[in-house]
């Protein structure tokens, strides 16, 4: 019928041959499946994106992992009665403090970059944060209440802070704005940085070295009845020395004329006017927050509330975490920073002060008041201890 090929087999007997016929179609669940994938991927994209929003804006979201309860934003500054206190952008005021030159004697240092923070996602999944230098510092004043009021500020949530006074702007200078800011602990955005140096506020070289770093550097200085500190300084002495002379023969320089030795730094670091001066050719009085020592023990969460809205924090330390210690005689915390326990000052507070003769208190009263008046007028605060 057909022309044969020598094969003897017709070409129409090889179907295919010559036409080679389409893969099949794949199975309608791959499809599905591809597809599904796609999706998920979109899905993921979307939710790590939102994500990064979320925890830039509630910074207390990255907080969950250690118990803390930072707040979701920042709050806006709550004053008391009769008083204002700036806001303070702190990271924009420490931005500024980053780049500026920090002069040292003759030599003249500059400031390196801070590490990069963290983003939020990075931030989210390790918690790290980054280091930053301190935007409030406790100034003093040297047995004045200031490590009271550091242990009590480190309860809140967005106050973070180191244990140890760095003595930074007073023994420490030369080692540089780098060393000194890898001291500080790592925070999150929204906390604040802090520390404590009681010797800065009679250091004279403290002032112009603090402003170099940062203008915007909120200040808080702890007093007290200066001569109650005096005798408290000299009771901590005693306890390391007690082979020195009596509170009485280091308070004067002549006895019987009843001339007071200024030259001991019991008693001249309670020259509290003297000391502000300096200060305040940095630093605007309003910069500057002033705590009493003694209401620091009789109500801490008065002065709490002060020092929580100078620094632009939600109040979140009230009285419901300190209770009165009788043995002590001071306030302890119901609970400590990052513990469910009491917590109480060591035992190298609230030490028992030796009897001082009522004629050497009253002499000490008399040379002292008239700086006590002074340094009330320039902080518009009648502390009370006339």
């Amino acid at each position: 019928m057909g022309q044969r090929l020598s094969g003897g087999r017709s070409c129409l007997d090889v179907p295919g041959r010559f036409l080679p016929q389409p893969p099949p179609p794949p199975p309608p669940v791959r499809r599905k499946l591809a597809l599904l994938f796609a999706m998920l991927c979109i899905w993921l994209y979307m939710f790590l994106y939102s994500c990064a929003g979320s925890c830039t804006a509630a910074p207390g979201l990255l907080l969950l992992g250690s118990g803390s309860r930072a707040a979701q934003a920042q709050p806006a500054l709550v004053t008391a009665p009769n008083e204002t206190f700036p806001k303070m952008p702190f990271r924009a005021s420490l931005a500024a403090g980053k780049d500026k030159t920090v002069v040292a004697g003759s030599q003249e240092e500059q400031s390196p970059e801070a590490p990069d923070s963290p983003s939020p996602i990075s931030s989210f999944f390790s918690g790290s944060g980054s280091k930053q230098l301190p935007q409030a510092i406790i100034i003093g004043v040297k047995k004045g209440g200031t490590r009271a009021l550091l242990e009590f500020l480190r309860v809140h949530p967005d106050v973070r802070a180191v244990g140890a006074e760095p003595h930074f702007f007073d023994r420490s200078y030369h080692k540089g704005l780098a060393w000194y800011r890898d001291l500080m602990p790592r925070t999150l955005e929204g906390q604040i940085t802090m520390e404590k140096t009681p010797s800065y506020f009679v250091t004279r070289e403290a002032p112009a070295r603090i402003s170099a770093m940062s203008k915007d550097t909120k200040l808080i200085v702890v007093v007290r009845d200066p001569v109650t500190r005096a005798i408290s300084d000299y009771t901590q002495t005693l306890s390391k020395r007690p082979d020195i002379p009596s509170f009485e023969s280091l308070t004067f320089r002549n006895r019987s004329a009843g001339l007071i030795d200024t030259s001991w730094s019991a008693i001249q670091i309670g020259l509290y006017a003297k000391h502000l001066e300096p200060w305040l050719r940095h630093f605007p009085l309003g910069q500057m927050l002033f705590v009493s020592g003694e209401r620091l023990v009789s109500d801490p969460a008065g002065e709490l509330r002060r020092v929580q809205d100078f620094l632009g924090l939600k109040r979140i330390i009230t009285d419901k975490h300190f209770y009165f210690n009788q043995t002590k005689g001071f306030p302890c915390l119901k609970k400590a920073e990052g513990s469910g326990k009491p917590h109480c000052l060591g035992k190298t507070k609230g030490r028992a002060h030796p009897a001082i003769a009522r004629e050497v208190l009253r002499q000490l009263r008399d040379f002292y008041r008239p700086f006590n008046r002074k340094f009330y007028q320039m902080t518009g605060r009648d502390f009370g201890w006339d």
